[in-house]
């Protein structure tokens, strides 16, 4: 693990365009910023991330997780391309995988993922329609531990912003975008400085 003047060696997972992951990249480019980003993988070889990681200079590859005949094959990949970086710290950023107990318990305490609702509300996908249909008031994103229950692990951050009676459901995912990009790198900071002490 990382000493306490060095930085904690992280992976970003994605499987999309990486808006998180770039927040999560840009953070780490302060030097005093406690976790590197030093790995970004996807599971799609298309994904937009895996190109606006390299332009930010980071080592950028995909697994294609249609490769291989079962999930267990796919995450010994995974497993070993995070291993062999030295990784000591995994960020889910919409990677839509979900990883089985071996991969989480082989990373038990050092994967984080955000989610785009005040958990333990709306696991899962289709957050913000949801909260519309329950009548929320508020809305949110959270980043937590990943656990082998589904978004289910302990938070370790939130932010929140109110429900307009306009919002739809893509206006509410549009207007919570930049709470997320802003939460993540709060969360790894301090999740970093906890591994780190």
């Amino acid at each position: 693990m990382a000493k306490p003047n060095e930085r904690v060696k992280t992976a970003v997972l994605i499987s999309g365009r990486g808006s998180n992951m770039v927040a999560l990249v840009t953070a780490a480019q302060d030097p005093n910023y406690p976790a590197d980003i030093a790995l970004v993988i996807s599971n799609r070889p298309k994904a937009k991330g895996l190109g606006r990681a390299q332009e930010l200079g980071v080592t950028a590859i995909s697994i294609d997780h249609k490769a291989y005949a079962t999930r267990e094959a796919f995450e010994a990949e995974l497993d070993k391309a995070l291993s062999d970086a030295k990784i000591e710290l995994i960020c889910c950023a919409g990677f839509m995988r979900v990883l089985t107990p071996w991969f989480i318990n082989r990373w038990e305490g050092r994967i984080i993922n955000i989610h785009p609702s005040l958990l333990p509300k709306y696991k899962g996908l289709n957050t913000h329609a949801r909260a519309l249909d329950a009548g929320d008031r508020e809305h949110g994103c959270s980043v937590h531990w990943v656990s082998a229950e589904l978004d289910g692990g302990a938070v370790i951050k939130q932010m929140s912003i109110p429900i307009d009676h306009r919002d739809t459901a893509e206006s509410l995912a549009d207007r919570l975008l930049p709470l997320e990009l802003a939460l993540y790198p709060k969360a790894l900071a301090q999740v970093a400085r906890d591994i780190k002490n």
